[in-house]
């Protein structure tokens, strides 16, 4: 839009959007999601153990899950446990230094973990993290 001055000279008006808060907003929302996705890497409901001492996840791994069923799978997708080692094997250019989070819901019996253990370090594989959940604490001034 033109304005007429009077004295022949026309000036448009500066009609400019102000982007500043959107690149704040994107930007919380890349840093959130950054956090939060290896939170989310599987959609396999499972009720993981609450120990008190729990590591933040950091790292991108292969995920091995064990449902409450006893169902394995490995990122999300089924697999026996007789291939697992040939499938962890052939996800990792060298086992031995390959590291993967272990999930496990909390009702899977100990012999059931043990045979999932011990297909994994079958693979090659020896640095296995086992994932878990906080405890939720009661109130701080309870002198405990």
């Amino acid at each position: 839009m033109a304005f007429s001055m009077g004295n022949g000279q026309t000036r448009s008006s500066l009609a400019e959007i102000n982007i500043t808060p959107l690149v704040d907003v994107v930007l919380v929302l890349l840093v959130i999601f950054m956090i939060t996705e290896p939170v989310l890497q599987s959609g396999i409901e499972v009720n993981v153990p609450k120990t008190r001492m729990v590591k933040e996840i950091t790292q991108q791994r292969m995920v091995v899950t064990i449902d409450r069923s006893d169902n394995i799978y490995l990122n999300d997708q089924p697999v026996n446990i007789h291939d697992l080692p040939g499938k962890l094997r052939a996800g990792s250019s060298d086992a031995a230094h390959q590291a993967i989070y272990l999930r496990s819901d909390e009702q899977v019996s100990f012999g059931n973990f043990a045979h999932v253990m011990d297909a994994v370090k079958q693979s090659g594989i020896t640095n296995v993290s086992i994932v878990t959940q906080p405890m939720e604490t009661k109130g701080s001034g309870s002198g405990k």
